[in-house]
């Protein structure tokens, strides 16, 4: 579609000044004035040579580089012709340094019986010989520099071994996330020709047991009667839910041509000498599948040093990461997302702060007194392991609201220093509830902005910096270029709609689309160019808006904005508005064909715990979906009352937690048959309570 300025009525007036040093157990900011940040931010993008080379500067290096960037545009190379290894600068020089005792990982498994949860700790120097042990066993299955090794399991301390053992031989890693089906792991073995998989017998998510390795084995036979041989498959006994059928007593088992191993024969007794690999700054680090709602998934390719050197920065900076001060950080996404490889791993890791891992959902078992599929499994984990910085989804904050202020409030909760958000524009309301209800008024909120393809926040308040607004992710990363244009690639105006470019390289931008440079070109460098030079603008696929104050407002993919009677709104707008209505949980906008109109407005509305129990025996109905009318219309303005409001006990929603709008989309319109990929959708039940209400 031709982008257009989308309107935007939804005001928001609340300010949040930064939090000063010497309170919240921060003896100093990173960043502490935003004057401090405005002359930063100006010379990492007016002199990015300098302001680069010292960042890459917090690196070990094996050879040093001779230049920082060399720039063809779409093309990036940094840090030219310098070497580096990515599993060194996160685990073996902390161990050189001295720190080899000191925590690392701290993981928890989903509690699965009445002991309570199974906890591990590994330090740097677990790390270093786990990591050495798994990087040799690879090899003796004929893993080379350069390889790409598929990655399919649950959140356990072996993923994040798996992860580091390929990237100490130099080889690629492609994290399948363990939601996935069979489908979707050969989709992405076929696309990275890869020939190794390591994955478990099975993870636990709420009781239940996950079937991975049913899952592999079902991929593999596909992929073998396609033509494409899985050498072997690397198995970690963890749920041993099948110890019969998969109790190969040699340590192996050939199922066609393809040979199983189990981890704990093929590592445990694999020697701890296995030194990390000098690679090239552009060699390729991982891939990363993402998939939308058509086409098959793009495999973003990111190269080693520009994005170490990318999200070691953001993640100091943005969560303030101090090394021996106590800190302990906890994000919740699964590695499996580019949340997890960047701000669960490698940028914890190469900043020397001990990073939390969990298995299963923050809603089993339930709490105490709740009906199930109510939970504070999260409170308890904050609560018991003093956690100090926390990220998580707006989803998941919408969904807590849902369950009530009561979990949180009876946890201890004090120890938290920083929140954080992930994965989409943040509702105003659920903001807010954020902030009096987990960080008790005290903490400030980081509010990031990012995507798969940029590596790490691209915006973020920096916490000792810059003032917060609810809703908004303030301003640009350090060494980010930042505007909202229009089709022209012209700059727009304070509260103009338009498109949100990066008008330069940064290094932890993606390098390609592997095996397709055309849908590299034409997705993300052939909408937007400079207007006088006809350089490229890296496109990100979103519409927003900034303010009178500069600060940036994200309204979703462009696909998610609505024209209504010749006017784009967007959808974040009217489920902020909905969300900040008492009765209110979650909301999810979609637009519907209309014959005025041309689109109407249909939302999706679950309701908070605390409206049921005001309302004893009430269901929702008519006098409701005008209250909410009227709200959205008082809030936003007429032209964004919805046409229709349904309510539902809950959303369709991806494994990740982003709420399936295109799913929505098709209930909206009545189309019969849903056709599209389900396979990251959590609970297609959903789906078809939707389907059946409708009908």
């Amino acid at each position: 579609m031709s982008a257009q300025p989308i309107d935007n009525l939804l005001v928001e007036n609340r300010v949040f000044p930064p939090v000063p040093a010497g309170t919240l157990g921060f003896d100093r900011w990173h960043i502490g004035s935003i004057d401090e940040y405005r002359a930063l931010h100006a010379r990492s993008v007016g002199d990015p040579e300098t302001f680069w080379r010292e960042e890459a500067g917090r690196l070990d290096w094996f050879t040093p580089f001779d230049k920082v960037l060399e720039w063809n545009a779409p093309d990036a190379k940094w840090f030219v012709g310098g070497r580096i290894n990515a599993c060194y600068n996160c685990v073996d020089r902390h161990v050189q340094a001295g720190h080899g005792e000191e925590t690392a990982i701290i993981w928890e498994g989903e509690p699965v019986g009445a002991g309570g949860p199974e906890i591990k700790r590994l330090t740097y120097r677990d790390l270093q010989v786990q990591t050495s042990k798994c990087a040799a066993a690879l090899k003796a299955l004929g893993v080379k520099k350069g390889d790409v090794v598929t990655i399919y399991m649950p959140m356990v301390p072996e993923l994040a071994v798996a992860i580091l053992a390929c990237a100490r031989i130099g080889a690629a890693h492609s994290v399948i996330f363990g939601g996935f089906a069979p489908h979707a792991i050969t989709e992405r073995v076929v696309d990275a020709s890869s020939r190794v998989i390591i994955t478990a017998d099975g993870g636990w998510r709420r009781g239940d047991v996950v079937p991975l390795l049913k899952n592999v084995e079902e991929a593999v036979g596909t992929l073998a009667n396609q033509g494409h041989i899985v050498n072997h498959v690397l198995v970690v006994q963890r749920t041993a839910h099948d110890a019969g059928r998969h109790g190969w007593a040699s340590g192996t088992a050939r199922i066609g041509p393809t040979k199983f191993h189990w981890w704990h024969d093929a590592v445990y007794h694999a020697g701890d000498a296995c030194p990390c690999e000098p690679m090239d700054s552009e060699d390729m680090l991982f891939l990363l599948y993402t998939s939308g709602s058509t086409g098959k998934p793009k495999g973003i390719l990111h190269t080693t040093a520009g994005y170490l050197a990318f999200v070691q920065m953001t993640a100091r900076l943005t969560f303030n990461l101090q090394p021996g001060a106590g800190q302990v950080f906890w994000c919740s996404a699964d590695i499996g997302w580019v949340t997890g490889h960047s701000y669960v791993l490698y940028g914890l890791l190469m900043n020397r702060v001990p990073t939390l891992m969990y298995e299963g959902a923050p809603n089993f078992p339930a709490a105490p007194g709740k009906p199930a599929g109510v939970g504070d499994r999260f409170w308890d984990i904050i609560a018991r392991h003093k956690v100090t910085q926390f990220y998580t989804a707006p989803t998941a904050i919408r969904t807590f609201m849902k369950w009530g202020d009561d979990l949180p409030a009876k946890h201890d909760l004090s120890s938290l220093r920083i929140l954080g958000t992930v994965g989409e524009p943040i509702n105003p309301e659920a903001w807010m509830w954020y902030h009096e209800h987990i960080g008790r008024k005290r903490c400030p909120i980081v509010d990031t902005y990012w995507q798969t393809e940029t590596g790490g926040h691209v915006g973020t308040p920096l916490p000792g910096a810059i003032a917060t607004k609810p809703g908004s992710c303030t301003l640009p990363m350090l060494g980010i270029d930042a505007a909202i244009v229009n089709e022209q690639g012209q700059e727009l105006g304070p509260n103009q709609g338009g498109l949100f470019v990066i008008r330069k390289p940064w290094p932890g931008m993606l390098r390609g689309v592997y095996g397709n440079r055309e849908r590299f070109v034409s997705n993300y460098w052939g909408r937007v160019k400079d207007p006088r030079t006809g350089v490229p603008y890296y496109f990100s696929a979103d519409g927003a808006r900034r303010d009178a104050d500069g600060y940036f407002w994200i309204q979703g993919r462009i696909d998610d904005v609505i024209k209504v009677s010749g006017h784009l709104l967007g959808t974040m707008e009217v489920e902020s508005a909905l969300v900040s209505h008492p009765a209110v949980a979650e909301a999810a906008v979609v637009g519907m064909p209309h014959d005025i109109k041309g689109n109407a407005i249909c939302a999706f509305v679950t309701l908070r715990a605390s409206w049921a129990a005001k309302n004893p025996g009430r269901k929702p109905d008519d006098d409701l979906r005008k209250d909410l009318i009227a709200h959205v219309a008082k809030e936003v303005g007429a032209l964004a009352k919805p046409d229709q409001i349904r309510f539902s006990e809950g959303l369709p929603k991806t494994r990740s937690g982003k709420i399936m709008r295109r799913l929505l989309r098709d209930v909206a319109c009545g189309v019969e048959k849903i056709t599209q990929d389900t396979t990251t959708l959590e609970d297609y039940s959903v789906v078809a309570k939707l389907r059946a209400d409708e009908e």
